[in-house]
């Protein structure tokens, strides 16, 4: 009932104000919001954060991938990993609806970074259900940087990154406020959102709020999930100045999220799947951000200073009040970078970086030791252009201590107190040859690093959100990878064409295998490391025959293994299937005098084929079957007096009601005691989602 009030609010707020604009602002760092949407894809036209900063995307060496506001407006989901992961080269390791972790290709938990706010979401994410618990609301934009990317980022960048960019500041004599909300069927989730934000003369403010709660998902095979449910309540903020010497702002956030707990032993139970009230078990999860963000600009040199607090609190709650699960996780994060322009087309960039954390258990049961890590890294990089060519490349060394503290239980010794140091040196070197205006060729090699973490080292304990027994080891080594890539891309007025290949060879690849026994009655699962290989790429085809019609297709293969090994553990855990995404979008012309723009009807289609290349080791793995999803979207924004005043956006998705289970769901493995003889929880089934946001500039 209160979606419908503020559906109701939100509706008379749009026609009673006579000041409105558009939504998205042409300032972005990212990219250029203003293009055509005809030539979005043009590369010259999009810039990225690149080796020595901002730089444009065609002339970057290292696969890129850039999603845009309207891209990130247009879609609809229950996360923004889901809104992500159709993207060629991502996928999603998911626990249901509302805990999904990136993986980009055949690779994800510690070994993609995640930039938020300008530093890196420190957040336990080596577990299976912990989620990126960040606020996605005061999102703009996404890059996305795939394969080792250790050199800018240092350990754990080894699959590469994602960086979430934030709102960018409003023009000067500009304020902003921002009303939204949206509503999905199939687990009723709906959100309430506002923001305000303004730029009084270079005096900065931004400051939003989310309210977001579901209950129970439901599909055709299982009914509704119980656990699948979840609460979400964000807050974020900034304060700053910009001036011609630079900026300085200041930027707070604060994610409170708490998601159900789904148990198998339930299905099929007479639950009240369309109750929003979370029952044991369950999580609570509070993570906040304090962040320093400084730029200071010395001719052609600029000076960036990073400095930011985190903190991650996470708890599960299985029959009391009290938490029988805590882990409290402190994060100091410091990044320090000049970049400096010089003759002859060169551009540098150094600097030092790290972190220091400390973690601290204060429940009952443990899973992972008290601990502290130092992380410091210092690099040098340099690009270079000479005629059609763009040189790239730069070192980077890494140092990570990490000490645990032993722990006695019941005269059993649960954790053995560790010193490890672990160091790294690591390089990129790479090339694009800029054939001609529309044609792009490039190469690059790169050498990652990524540390065990403390998890991999020193778990010893029941995980209840993966439903499994982890065990660490502590004779693991560092992962070392070498990757190289090549690829291509091609823009016309009728075709734009990107397609990548890789090969990825890892040493001491770290990874859990299933043991033949159980613990307490959980499945039991060990660390280990093996040499791996990965090999694959991306394809992407947009044809555009008429200038409203876009005809996209994309296909991404990934084919991960171990070297020397039997076949049952020859292939690689938690590889992705091949995936096909098809989408037929057409955008309509503006009509009824201009009031009706950016008007969009599109159909799509995701394919994801059979996996039957899994790790067989004691049943870890099974295969899984191909399925195809149908969706359908539509948008628009309405405007009066020639301003912006509503934006809708529509979609379906799982047009036909498909059961499926995504190879990286964690679901899958969920013993539910059906005596249909189907293993494990299905993904939702058919939702209808509607979205509606109402951006009012106020000019000074």
């Amino acid at each position: 009932m209160r979606h419908i009030i503020v559906y109701i609010g939100v509706c008379l707020l749009a026609v009673s104000r006579p000041l409105f604009a558009q939504h998205i602002h042409q300032h972005s760092d990212c990219l250029v919001d203003s293009i055509d949407p005809m030539k979005e894809a043009i590369l010259s036209e999009v810039t990225v954060q690149g080796i020595a900063g901002v730089g444009r995307l065609k002339d970057a060496a290292s696969p890129f991938l850039v999603v845009s506001p309207k891209q990130l407006h247009n879609s609809i989901n229950t996360n923004l990993i889901s809104a992500l992961g159709h993207l060629p080269g991502l996928s999603q390791v998911s626990t249901g609806a509302g805990i999904s972790k990136p993986v980009i290709r055949g690779l994800g938990y510690n070994r993609v970074v995640v930039i938020d706010q300008g530093i890196r979401q420190e957040s336990q994410q080596w577990g299976d259900e912990h989620g990126l618990e960040v606020d996605e609301e005061g999102i703009h934009s996404v890059e996305v940087l795939k394969g080792p990317a250790s050199l800018m980022y240092g350990s754990d960048a080894i699959a590469g990154v994602m960086i979430l960019h934030p709102e960018h500041p409003l023009e000067k004599g500009t304020m902003q406020v921002k009303v939204g909300s949206q509503y999905q069927t199939n687990n009723g989730l709906y959100d309430y959102r506002v923001a305000f934000s303004g730029n009084l003369n270079g005096y900065l403010w931004s400051w939003h709020f989310l309210d977001k709660a579901t209950h129970c998902y439901k599909n055709k095979v299982n009914g509704y999930v119980p656990g699948s449910l979840f609460k979400e309540r964000d807050v974020q903020g900034m304060l700053g100045i910009s001036r011609s010497w630079g900026h300085s702002w200041l930027r707070f956030s604060r994610v409170n999220f708490t998601p159900g707990i789904t148990e198998g032993d339930l299905i099929g139970s007479n639950i009240d799947g369309k109750s929003y009230d979370i029952v044991s078990p369950f999580q609570k999860v509070l993570h906040t951000k304090a962040i320093s963000d400084n730029a200071w600009y010395f001719g052609n040199g600029t000076l960036k200073t990073i400095i930011g607090y985190q903190q991650n609190y996470r708890r599960e709650f299985e029959e009391d009040d009290a938490p029988e699960l805590a882990m409290r996780l402190h994060t100091v994060n410091y990044d320090i970078k000049y970049l400096h322009s010089l003759p002859y087309n060169l551009r540098i960039s150094t600097g030092i970086g790290g972190m220091w954390q400390r973690n601290i258990n204060q429940g009952e049961e443990y899973l992972i030791p008290n601990h502290h890590l130092f992380d410091v890294g210092v690099f040098a990089t340099a690009e270079w252009q000479y005629r059609k060519y763009h040189f790239s490349g730069g070192a980077r060394f890494d140092n990570r201590h990490l000490k645990t503290s032993s722990l006695m239980e019941d005269g059993a010794l649960r954790f053995e107190a560790l010193s490890k140091n672990f160091t790294g040196i690591t390089g990129s070197m790479g090339v694009v040859w800029n054939v001609s205006d529309r044609l792009n060729l490039r190469l690059n090699a790169a050498r990652g690093f990524r540390a065990p973490t403390v998890s991999e080292l020193s778990s010893n304990g029941v995980h209840e959100g993966s439903i499994q027994y982890e065990l660490g080891n502590a004779e693991l080594r560092p992962e070392k990878s070498t990757q190289l890539d090549l690829g291509l891309d091609y823009t016309s007025h009728y075709i734009s064409l990107q397609a990548s290949l890789f090969s990825n060879w890892i040493d001491d690849y770290i990874f859990l295998t299933r043991l033949p026994y159980e613990t307490d009655g959980f499945r039991t699962y060990q660390y280990h490391e093996g040499d791996a290989r990965l090999m694959g790429g991306e394809v992407s085809l947009d044809v555009h025959p008429i200038n409203p019609l876009h005809l996209e297709n994309a296909f991404s293969y990934v084919r991960g293994i171990q070297l020397n090994q039997t076949d049952d553990a020859r292939n690689l855990p938690m590889m992705p299937a091949p995936k096909w995404n098809c989408d037929i979008r057409y955008e309509f012309p503006n009509f009824a005098k201009n009031r009706c723009q950016r008007t969009f009807l599109a159909f799509g289609m995701e394919y994801n084929f059979r996996q039957n290349k899994f790790y067989a080791v004691d049943e870890t793995e099974t295969p899984t079957c191909s399925y195809a999803l149908f969706n359908l979207s539509a948008g628009m924004d309405l405007h009066i007096f020639g301003h912006n005043c509503i934006e809708l956006t529509f979609s379906c998705q799982n047009l036909l009601d498909k059961a499926y289970q995504p190879h990286l769901s964690r679901l899958k493995y969920v013993d539910t005691g059906s005596v249909s003889g189907r293993q494990g929880i299905s993904a939702m089934g058919r939702n209808f989602c509607f979205k509606v946001s109402i951006p009012v500039d106020i000019h000074l």
